[in-house]
């Protein structure tokens, strides 16, 4: 992961960082999970309550058109965000929950690394998103 904040990467860019941009950028740095933009609003009004949603959709559209932020869509129709900057990872979404699990797997990466190879490509990146539904334990008790 950077060692930069989204704040000082923003800064970097060259954008005009207001105090509620500032905010945002913080709430976004020290998010666990992929929030989507109603998310980023109502952790930010816990700071500031005279923040707008339409503030946290500009400021974080700008963000992404930067390539501060990445978007995401795991197919509930909600656009989610995160770090651009962060080390690499794919997703497994829970259809039934919407838990987004971020995992690394040394197999995969040399699976896509040989795929891409026997196909006469370098691989410059990619992105893996799994979808699936929690197996139940049918030995557990309480089940």
């Amino acid at each position: 992961m950077s060692q930069d904040t989204i704040e000082l990467r923003c800064e970097l860019a060259g954008l005009r960082m207001t105090e509620q941009r500032r905010l945002i950028a913080r709430v976004l740095q020290e998010a666990t999970d992929h929030p989507d933009v109603e998310q980023v609003y109502s952790r930010a009004i816990k700071f500031d309550p005279a923040i707008s949603i339409a503030t946290v959709y500009r400021t974080v559209k700008l963000f992404e058109e930067s390539g501060i932020l990445e978007k995401l869509e795991f197919g509930d129709g909600r656009a989610r965000y995160e770090d651009a900057e962060r080390d690499h990872h794919d997703h497994l979404i829970d259809m039934q929950t919407g838990e987004v699990i971020e995992f690394v797997d040394k197999e995969i990466e040399q699976l896509q690394e040989r795929i891409a190879k026997r196909l006469n490509y370098k691989l410059l990146g990619h992105r893996l998103e799994l979808y699936g539904t929690k197996i139940k334990n049918k030995w557990k008790k309480n089940e």
